[in-house]
């Protein structure tokens, strides 16, 4: 098996189309950070999206530990990259690092041996269902109408849109655009919202309520992550599925989430949880609690492997990372009919379009 001769690290700054917000935060770009490796002649490549401290994690402590191995020492590297962030913290940008490289040393393997990756990790499924998701508080009525409308176009059966505007204080705001999605996709699509922990407990059983008027089959984060059993609570009364993860940067932090019986769905992101490796670990501990699990964002670092998971529901279009990944790999595919098709290149199936995208290089 090839030996790892150089490690890669940058990041890439994109302009949002326009300022967007959810319940708890608000921004105008969006920082994705690559992690190449390479092998002989072939490359292989994972991503994230956060601060470009992240790639000179990369660079400086993750590298030196990647230089010089072989490919197949993959769990071994992943246990000694985890160990190298013991002092300096796992969460947040130290998990970014890991789970970005570790899903490039998942992409160079599978190249190396002229795979698919998703055929390298035990291919389930040839499509994955997608929902799609943006709604952003900020936007206007006939912009939210836009985008809800051109996700119909694409044959998608479930939407999803921001709620929780300005700390959960707009609740009169919420319910109308509830009322406009619902208006527009018509009753037969599923609509999702999401309040990004935005509400207070009893607040969020409260509009729950109001949200089963609609028709609202998916309500993520009503209440903090962090309160499971404020989570709990909410989904205990309301019709909706309570669903929460985004913010897992381990498999411990999914476990208790399970263990509290606070989800109805797992929400997991492999550029955030310790990539594959653990996206995976974690995949398994939601199937011994009967729970299914979705992925969260970053659509085409997700394809390959949900492909490889029995109790997977669906994938995340995200508005913010749809335009981004399209941009810089070509490859890439629209869903079909509320399906996403999982490609048969080796690898992810896609390649970098470094000279496309060398503008908004910014580390």
């Amino acid at each position: 098996m090839s030996t790892i001769r150089e490690v890669e690290a940058s990041a890439y700054t994109f302009p949002t189309d326009e300022p967007e917000a959810d319940g708890t935060f608000s921004w105008t770009d969006t920082t994705m950070i690559l992690v190449q490796l390479q092998a002989d002649d072939i490359v292989g490549f994972g991503w994230t999206y956060g601060s470009m401290a992240t790639a000179a994690l990369v660079r400086q402590t993750l590298a030196p530990l990647v230089i010089g191995r072989r490919v197949d020492e993959h769990p071994r590297l992943w246990q000694e990259m985890l160990a190298a962030l013991r002092n300096i913290g796992r969460p947040g940008i130290g998990a970014l690092a890991l789970s970005a490289t570790d899903c490039a040393l998942w992409d160079l393997k599978a190249r190396t041996l002229g795979l698919p990756l998703h055929h390298l990790l035990g291919k389930f499924h040839e499509k994955i269902p997608v929902y799609g998701s943006g709604g952003f508080t900020t936007y206007d009525d006939e912009r939210l109408t836009q985008q809800l409308k051109s996700w119909m176009r694409l044959g998608l059966p479930r939407m999803k849109i921001k709620i929780g505007e300005a700390w959960g204080t707009r609740e009169h705001r919420d319910l109308a655009r509830v009322r406009q999605a619902r208006e527009v996709i018509g009753p037969d699509v599923e609509l999702y919202v999401d309040a990004n922990g935005a509400y207070q407990v009893s607040q969020a059983v409260r509009l729950a309520r109001r949200l089963d008027g609609y028709g609202v089959r998916w309500f993520e984060e009503p209440v903090s992550s962090d309160d499971l059993v404020g989570l709990k609570r909410v989904r205990d009364r309301c019709e909706a599925d309570v669903t929460a993860g985004e913010y897992g940067y381990s498999l411990d932090y999914f476990e208790r989430m399970c263990t509290a019986q606070a989800v109805d769905c797992l929400q997991v992101d492999v550029t955030r949880c310790g990539g594959i490796t653990e996206f995976l670990r974690i995949a398994a501990v939601a199937a011994a609690h009967h729970l299914q699990v979705s992925g969260h964002c970053a659509p085409y670092q997700h394809l390959p492997t949900l492909a490889a998971v029995p109790n997977v529901r669906h994938l995340e279009w995200f508005h913010d990372h749809v335009r981004i990944e399209q941009l810089c790999f070509s490859g890439t595919a629209d869903p079909v009919e509320g399906e996403l098709p999982v490609p048969e290149g080796a690898g992810h199936g896609l390649t970098f379009r470094s000279r496309d995208v060398c503008g908004y290089r910014v580390f």
